[in-house]
Parts: structure tokens; C-alpha cells; sequence
């Protein structure tokens, strides 16, 4: 693949951080508001810090796409559709990253004419999915982290050509398909896909007895592993 076709796209979890990733190179950057993101012990962005982030990008070239990943429950759908027109009319970034399809429908509707990237939260491992999302108007979507590279070339063999995908290279990888952990919720009362994750749970071991099928629910018998993840550095 040439380097043209390949975008280096930076995670900023403030606005400090947007301009040094700008400054050394990146060619896009995601960020989070203060909704609707998985960062929600991060610093996260204002919509005047997101603005700013993104007039400093556009200046230099650089896109910036504002996630909007969590996993909806009811009362989180009422303030979408205010928040994604503050995006469009106030921000003006260059797409939303989102996995839930409630999210991703009043996306559509509301701000029609912006690109949506699918979040690797949507836990997609195959081509079928991405055909799915084509159908439905995404332009983007991120693979699950688990995928080897032989799949995503698979992938890329059973898709439109218009369709991109995004990957990562660097990071944590989390308990359960592509972050849907469940497991920090379960131990702390934190819903990661609320954004709350506690820092543990991309990995965490599981430990059961020796002799015994079923998983200690309070996590004390520690005599043999039955679950370790770990990072991706590819």
C-alpha cells in the first residue's frame, strides 16, 4: 500500500495534546466532549477547546473527529441531537466515531452531510459488517482489535473500494470483543462503556480452581490462569 492511502490518526485527550500531535506529524486526531465519549475520567473537550482543536488542525492540514462511542442506554439518547447540531453548527469536525446504531441513526438524520466513522466498540471482525455499515452511509470503520492482519486484508478484499478502514497498532487491548467490558462494571460499579473503565481491565487476569469449571465471582482463588490480554504493538 502506498503511504498516501495510509492516514496516522493520534488519540488527544486534551487540547495541549491536539497541537503536539499536530505539530509532530499526525494526520488526524480523535477527541472526546464532555458526552457521549469513552473517556469520562479524561479532561476531555469543551466545544470551545474542540473548536479551537479544530481550526488549529485545519490550518495544517490535519482532520479531527469527535467521538461519540458509548454504548446509549434510553436516557442518553435525549441530548444527542442537541449535542451532534452543536458539532456540526460550533466544531465542524470532519466526522463523528460512533458504535451505537440509536447514536449513529440520529447522527444521520441530524447532521446528514458528515462523515460517521464506526468505533471499534461495534466490534467489527468481518466483512459482512462493513457491507452493513456501507449500506447504512458510514464512510469509516474501525476493526475489532483482535483481528490479525491476514482478516483485515480479507476484509478488504470483500468491500467497496469507497469504504476505509482504520485499525489499531498501539494500545490496550480490553477484556471481551473490543472493549465491551464488562468485567470493571462487575468489580467497581464503572461502566466501561460509559466510559468509565477502571485502568485493570484491559488486563486483568481471571483465575478459577483447579477442578472446577466455573469462574471464582469474587475473584479470591488464584491457582491457575484462564484469561491474560495483553497490548497490541504491531
Amino acid at each position: 500500500m502506498k503511504r498516501e492511502n495510509i492516514e496516522l490518526l493520534i488519540p488527544a485527550s486534551s487540547l495541549e495534546v491536539l497541537k503536539v500531535a499536530v505539530i509532530y506529524g499526525a494526520d488526524a486526531v480523535y477527541i472526546g466532549g464532555e458526552a457521549f465519549g469513552l473517556r469520562a475520567k479524561a479532561k476531555n473537550f469543551t466545544l470551545e477547546e474542540m473548536a479551537e482543536g479544530v481550526r488549529f488542525a485545519h490550518e495544517r492540514g490535519v482532520k479531527v473527529y469527535v467521538t461519540a462511542n458509548i454504548l446509549a442506554h434510553n436516557y442518553d439518547l435525549d441530548g444527542a441531537e442537541k449535542y451532534f447540531r452543536e458539532l456540526d453548527e460550533k466544531v465542524h469536525p470532519d466526522a463523528l466515531i460512533i458504535s451505537d446504531p440509536g447514536l449513529f441513526d440520529i447522527a444521520r438524520r441530524t447532521v446528514p452531510d458528515m462523515d460517521i466513522h464506526i468505533s471499534t466498540q461495534a466490534n467489527n471482525t468481518n466483512y459482512g459488517t462493513y457491507n452493513f455499515w456501507h449500506r447504512m452511509g458510514a464512510s469509516r470503520v474501525v476493526t475489532a482489535r483482535e483481528l490479525s492482519l491476514e482478516e483485515i486484508k480479507q476484509i478488504r478484499a470483500n468491500i467497496p473500494k469507497d469504504m476505509e478502514i482504520e485499525t489499531f497498532v498501539h494500545g490496550a487491548m480490553c477484556i471481551s470483543y473490543s472493549g465491551r467490558c464488562l468485567l470493571s462494571s462487575f468489580m467497581a460499579g464503572r461502566d466501561a462503556n460509559k466510559g468509565a473503565s477502571i485502568p485493570a481491565a484491559g488486563s486483568i487476569i481471571l483465575w478459577r480452581s483447579q477442578g472446577r469449571a466455573n469462574i471464582c465471582p469474587y475473584m479470591r482463588m488464584r491457582e491457575a490462569h484462564i484469561s491474560l490480554t495483553q497490548r497490541i504493538c504491531v
